[in-house]
Order: C-alpha cells, then sequence, then structure tokens
C-alpha cells in the first residue's frame, strides 16, 4: 500500500508540473488523468481509510489556510465573506439537498442533504490564483479568501452533523435527538477547544528560540486540534480553523526564520496534498461507479443526476449573488457595505462565476464511513460536481475577467498609498535607531557611515540594501554594524506590528513588507556570519 501511495503523489507530482508549465488548471487534469487510468485493466484499487482522510489530510489543508489570512480584511468585509461562507453554505446545502433527493430517487434526504454538504463548500485557491494574475480588486480576493476559509469550516461542521444524522436514521442512536441543537454544541465546543490551543502554542513559541522547534510545534497543532476537538465531542473542523487563526494573530511577533519556513513549509505541503487528493479520487472512480452500479444503481442515470445536482449547485450561487447584489445596491444602497461601497454588478458576477468545487469537497467525499449508504454514489456525484465546475467555470473564469474588464483604478491608489505608508513607517523607524546610535558613538569611522546610511534613506529598497552592505564594512566593525542592522530590523517590525495592530495599517501591506525585512534579516544574518 505504502508503494502505491508513493507512486501516486509522484505521478500526481508530475502532471503538476506539466499542468503548471502548460498554463492549464492542475486540479482538472489530476482528476480527469485519475479518472481515465482508473479504467485501465490491471490498474489496482488505492484506498485509505475515510478516518485518516479526514484526520490527517484536512487538518492541514484547513491549518495552512489561515496562515496568510487578513483579519482586517476580513473585518472590512466580514458581511460579505458570513453571507458566502455561512448563510449560502447553509443555503446552499438545503436547495441542493432537495433537488438532489428528487433527482435521484433510491437516496433518501437525509442522504441527499449529506452529498450538498461536501458539495457546497468552493475552493477559492485557483479563483484567486487566475484573480491575482488578472488583476481583480483586492477586496473581491479577500471576500474570496475569507470565503473559502470560513465556508469549509462551516461545510465540514454541517457534513459531519448530516452523517450524524443520516447514520442515526439508519438505527444508530447515540445522536442527540435535535440536530440544530447538535450543531450549535459540537460548533461552540470546537471553537472554544481550537482557542485554548492556539494561545497556549502561541505561549510555548513565544518561548522558543529555534526556529525549527517553532515550525515543529505549529505542524502538529492542527493534529492536536482536530484529534482534541473530536475526543471532546466537538468539532475538529472548526478547532482547526481557530487554532490556525489564532497563531496566525500572533506569527508576526514570531522569529523571522520561522516565518519563512512556515510559509515554505505550508506551500510546499499544500502542493503535495491537493495533487494527491484530486489523484486519488480520480483513481476510484472507476471502482466507485462499479460499486454504485453492484449496489443496483444505473451508471447512465447516475452521471445524468451528477449533472443535475452540478447545475444546482452553479445555479445557486449565481441567483444568491446576483440577487443580494441587486438588492445592496438598489433597495439598501450599500448601507451595510464597509463605506457604503457595495459590488458593482460586473464584481458581483465574478464572484458568482468563482464557484470551483476542489479538495475539501473530494476529502470529505472520500471521509464518507465505510458503511454509509450509497457511499459509493455519493462520491461519484461529488466528483461529478467538482470535476464539472472546474471544466465549466474554471476554464472560463479568465476569459470572464476580461470581458468585464472591472475599474480597479480606486483600489489600486488606496493599495498603493498602504504600501508607500509601510515603507514611510519602516524607513521612519530606521532613521529613529541609526539617529540614537549616532549620538551614542564616539567613533568618527561608525558616525561618518551613519550619516551616509540616513543620507540615503530616501532610496529605493535595493539602494538601502547596498547602504546596509556599507554599513557592514569589512574591518572589526562589522559586529557592531551587523548588530545596528539587526536593531534596526527589530524597530520596523515592531512599527508595522503595532500599526497593523491599532489598524493604521492594513494587514496584507504589513505582512508583504514584513516578508521583505525577513528576507533581509535572514541575508544580513548570512553576510554577517560569513564575515564575523
Amino acid at each position: 500500500m505504502f508503494a502505491q501511495l508513493l507512486v501516486v503523489v509522484f505521478a500526481a507530482l508530475a502532471l503538476t508540473i506539466v499542468a503548471s508549465r502548460r498554463g492549464w488548471q492542475p486540479p482538472l487534469l489530476l482528476a480527469v488523468a485519475g479518472a481515465a487510468v482508473s479504467f485501465v485493466p490491471g490498474v489496482p484499487r488505492v484506498e485509505l481509510s475515510p478516518e485518516v482522510i479526514l484526520s490527517v489530510v484536512l487538518p492541514p489543508l484547513l491549518f495552512s489556510t489561515t496562515q496568510d489570512f487578513s483579519l482586517t480584511g476580513f473585518v472590512r468585509r466580514w458581511r460579505s465573506i458570513t453571507n458566502l461562507g455561512v448563510v449560502l453554505v447553509v443555503v446552499t446545502t438545503a436547495v441542493v439537498g432537495l433537488v438532489a433527493s428528487l433527482a435521484i430517487p433510491w437516496i433518501t434526504l437525509s442522504m441527499a442533504l449529506v452529498l450538498a454538504a461536501v458539495v457546497s463548500p468552493p475552493d477559492a485557491v485557483t479563483a484567486v490564483a487566475i484573480g491575482g494574475r488578472l488583476g481583480l480588486p483586492t477586496r473581491v480576493l479577500n471576500t474570496l479568501k475569507g470565503e473559502s476559509l470560513v465556508n469549509d469550516a462551516a461545510a465540514l461542521t454541517l457534513f459531519s452533523v448530516t452523517v450524524a444524522s443520516a447514520t442515526h436514521s439508519a438505527g444508530d442512536h447515540h445522536l442527540p435527538s435535535n440536530p440544530v441543537l447538535f450543531f450549535l454544541a459540537t460548533s461552540a465546543i470546537g471553537v472554544a477547544t481550537g482557542f485554548a490551543l492556539g494561545h497556549v502554542a502561541a505561549w510555548v513559541r513565544a518561548r522558543l528560540t529555534e526556529a525549527s522547534l517553532m515550525t515543529a510545534f505549529a505542524v502538529l497543532l492542527p493534529f492536536a486540534a482536530y484529534g482534541l476537538a473530536e475526543v471532546v465531542e466537538g468539532s475538529g473542523v472548526l478547532a482547526v480553523v481557530t487554532a490556525g487563526f489564532v497563531l496566525s494573530r500572533h506569527s508576526l511577533a514570531a522569529l523571522y526564520a520561522t516565518r519563512m519556513s512556515e510559509r515554505e513549509f505550508w506551500n510546499i505541503l499544500d502542493v503535495l496534498l491537493e495533487a494527491f487528493v484530486f489523484a486519488y479520487l480520480g483513481l476510484q472512480f472507476h471502482f466507485l461507479l462499479a460499486d454504485a452500479v453492484t449496489d443496483g444503481a444505473r451508471a447512465v442515470e447516475l452521471l445524468v443526476a451528477g449533472v443535475v445536482v452540478l447545475a444546482a449547485v452553479v445555479l445557486v450561487r449565481l441567483a444568491w449573488i446576483v440577487a443580494g447584489g441587486f438588492v445592496m445596491r438598489n433597495l439598501l444602497h450599500g448601507r451595510f457595505s464597509p463605506g457604503g461601497r457595495h459590488f458593482s454588478p460586473a464584481e458581483d458576477v465574478v464572484l458568482a462565476w468563482t464557484g470551483m468545487r476542489g479538495v475539501v469537497t473530494l476529502a470529505a467525499a472520500a471521509g464518507l464511513p465505510e458503511d454509509f449508504p450509497h457511499r459509493a454514489d455519493l462520491q461519484v456525484l461529488a466528483f461529478v460536481v467538482a470535476v464539472g465546475t472546474l471544466l465549466l467555470q474554471g476554464s472560463t473564469l479568465p476569459a470572464l475577467i476580461r470581458h468585464l474588464d472591472l475599474d480597479t483604478t480606486r483600489e489600486e491608489a488606496w493599495r498603493d498609498a498602504e504600501h508607500r505608508k509601510a515603507q514611510r513607517l519602516v524607513r521612519d523607524s530606521m532613521v529613529e535607531v541609526l539617529r540614537a546610535a549616532r549620538e551614542e558613538t564616539t567613533d568618527e569611522t561608525e558616525r561618518h557611515w551613519v550619516d551616509t546610511v540616513l543620507a540615503r534613506a530616501d532610496r529605493s529598497a535595493q539602494d538601502r540594501a547596498a547602504d546596509a552592505e556599507e554599513v557592514e564594512g569589512r574591518t572589526s566593525r562589522a559586529r557592531r554594524a551587523v548588530e545596528l542592522r539587526r536593531a534596526v530590523l527589530v524597530a520596523q517590525r515592531q512599527a508595522l506590528v503595532a500599526a497593523e495592530e491599532s489598524g493604521d495599517l492594513d494587514e496584507d501591506a504589513v505582512r508583504e513588507v514584513l516578508e521583505q525585512l525577513d528576507l533581509d534579516e535572514a541575508s544580513l544574518v548570512h553576510r554577517g556570519s560569513s564575515r564575523l
């Protein structure tokens, strides 16, 4: 089994590289290629237990989405994010569940609701990547990121409740009789568990001095949060998301090496896990279809039902967002939008069309209990919906964005102003530290290079890097130069974090400038260690 899984991972990674180089959608290529391979005679069935999918694959995927999450962006668009990430998920689950129960007469309504919960959360990764490349407004991108984080948690919590409800209907009497109270209780316990573990992790990491240990601690956190929440009968998904969000808020004060290593680690893990999940369920397609036929379903009828469910998924999002946008603009006049600025009709169309289902949908489908009624049917339907949205919406989204030609002038001006403000704050912090150092030293040579750096404080980041090289020098004063430059970086970082926490600067701008400071410090440490 282990050798087979390694083959799947390597093949998935190779296809991802091919897709990226040719400008294709890696998830779509992986799923379609996996499904095609599953029909090749003699190909063995590679199947993991649902517990492995839910407790090993999902937690790191969910946790990684919280690490670059902007709190200020969330607060600014919280109404839109809540509307799409929570309300629309519930509406989609209800409507699609009803449609699925009518389109697939051999499954019950409770089973159809499980399917609906599985396919209800869109995956914003592809949409954000396309939108960022084609210049979507920041507020649209922030809304998509926030929705993706919130809707995963909401949908997977609904998934747990609907699975428990359907199992209860089938004869398992361990579920409380009121599903709504069950949902609220598991949600509250999950959030509380994640909140507590997140703060404990932040407290421990603040007392560590090695980046590798801090990163290792962060890697274990999603698994610990999920496992502990499940033990105390809470939502493991909400525990993971909450813990990740809490730790992300404390990452600004972490060591530069920790932030750099964690960024790379989560990026790499995301690529591997997403590639594996799409390839894995694609390889299951033939076997799942065969299992469904064995259970009494007809393959053609099942695939037609999948298209019906796909249409319902797309149309519910389209109708909800377009109608809601019309109400916001024409009846409420932006009353509940930040600063009275509601989305434009073109932005609503883009948001409505970014409903591609992705890795969370497929992972949840793979995580259905092995004895769940019509499990193979539901997994086939989930696969059809995921691939269908990637093919229908993912392939046409770039052309739609180009055709709408959204006006981003105001958005770009605001973003540039935030970056200029952050850069001014960084420069002022540097000047303050260097002036204090100049007053303290009696060394004329040291005063000279401090004066040189101060005289060039208005130059570009590249010129300031050259100044830092000059500051270090080639003499015995190099150690003092490195220490002074690090003091400057500490002051700059503290000023940025304080400005973000007070609301004076946008968190996205702060994170981008902090990333540059991290690179500067890493370069400085490398140069200093090689010269001292």
